[in-house]
């Protein structure tokens, strides 16, 4: 199996040494409630975390394993089967750092050009950046409210072709779409997957912040008792992005391919450490403040967005996580919006951006609620619309526009 190192395509842009800050009205990306974020909690963690540990930072992966910190190894998988079903013993699970290089592990043990792997239609952008970036191709399945429809799987899967090296899966708060996989529906894709001996490699970093206080549903790999379950966590969404610590977890036939490849000496220690520490006894109770801050942004968002599109916006209520998926009346480009917008001081996320197809999301957009402030989700919603009126004639009047 050839390992490969990330590419990355195009060049450098020296613009970012001149990066002078971020739009006013900024709904992309992955970014948190700042007022949700724990500061004092992850303060007094780190500072007892140094006082206590701080001399194995003289090391690297301080002194200690390769897979990472043993005290937050065996606090995440305390919560994998508190929260997902997942019996995970703390030697089968690796500490990353975030997601995004889960990805990359998973995609250079598996992946080699021409390749290509199955998704939901409507998936992660970076998940899609990182399977082209290794030379695959990603094959967007159809997908309705309660995620990736088993139906169109099966299809795909009948159409011949290359075999699928894996099925990439947020069946929990997926992105962007918000939509949360049933039981049921999870062990149909399951059936599916073990008929055709399908790797899958599910994606979990939105799944505690569901709305409502509801409980989550089993985590596929809880379900799952063939180990072809490849699970990603990460604390970027339930604490900070801003710590970049994830986690993945695996039978140890599969984890053992992905160990050598992560070759950056050790994800960030004393993130570790502060992490082990507030996690513990602390985690239930601040995901708990944290969703109810972004359920009140969501309807925050929903309100904005009815407000000055009206009946030409359609969207689903999210059910949980950051993100609202809008989709525009035919005429609108979503790709075209972002850059008239942009120009105005609001950042959204095209559609195309987020789909396996990008004219599948050439009228939809992602729009990131859970940073900006109440008033700034109002007001730049109301740029939006203006700006969209302006360039495609919908809405027809927005709210902020005289008649």
């Amino acid at each position: 199996m050839t390992v490969h190192a990330p590419r990355f395509a195009g060049r450098a842009q020296g613009a970012a040494g001149r990066f002078s800050g971020l739009p006013r009205y900024h709904f992309v990306g992955g970014n948190n409630d700042a007022g949700a974020l724990p500061v004092e909690a992850l303060a007094a963690a780190a500072a007892e975390a140094m006082r206590e540990e701080g001399a194995g930072l003289a090391m690297y992966n301080a002194g200690g394993s390769p897979l990472g910190h043993a005290g937050l190894r065996g606090v995440v998988a305390e919560t994998l089967l508190a929260r997902a079903g997942i019996a995970a013993d703390p030697d089968e699970v690796l500490i990353v750092s975030g997601s995004l290089q889960a990805l990359d592990l998973v995609n250079g043990a598996l992946l080699e050009a021409g390749d290509r792997v199955f998704c939901e239609m409507q998936t992660y952008g970076g998940a899609l950046g990182r399977i082209r970036a290794f030379g695959a191709e990603p094959v967007g399945i159809e997908t309705d409210g309660e995620g990736l429809r088993p139906d169109a799987l099966r299809a795909a899967l009948a159409e011949g072709g290359a075999k699928p090296k894996y099925l990439y899966l947020i069946p929990t708060v997926q992105n962007p779409t918000g939509t949360i996989m049933p039981e049921a529906r999870r062990r149909e894709i399951l059936a599916i997957a073990a008929e055709h001996d399908l790797t899958v490699f599910e994606d979990d970093c939105y799944a505690d912040l569901v709305f409502g206080g509801a409980a989550r549903p089993p985590a596929l790999r809880g379900l799952d008792d063939s180990g072809r379950v490849i699970y990603c966590g990460s604390f970027s969404k339930s604490v900070a992005p801003g710590l970049r610590v994830g986690f993945l977890t695996a039978d140890w036939p599969v984890l053992s391919r992905l160990l050598p490849l992560k070759v950056d000496a050790g994800t960030g220690a004393v993130e570790q450490m502060l992490l082990a520490r507030f996690a513990k006894g602390r985690f239930d109770g601040h995901v708990a403040q944290l969703n109810a801050a972004l359920e009140a942004k969501a309807e925050a968002m929903m309100e904005a967005v009815d407000r000055e599109f009206g009946a030409t916006a359609e969207y689903r209520r999210p059910e949980g996580g950051i993100f609202l998926w809008v989709t525009l009346p035919e005429a609108v480009d979503t790709s075209k919006l972002a850059a008239a917008a942009a120009a105005e001081g609001v950042a959204i996320n095209p559609g195309a951006e987020w789909c396996a197809s990008a004219e599948a999301g050439r009228r939809s957009l992602r729009l990131c609620f859970a940073n900006p402030s109440v008033e700034d989700i109002h007001a730049g919603v109301a740029v939006l619309a203006e700006t969209c009126r302006r360039e495609f004639g919908v809405p027809e009047r927005s709210a902020n526009v005289a008649g």
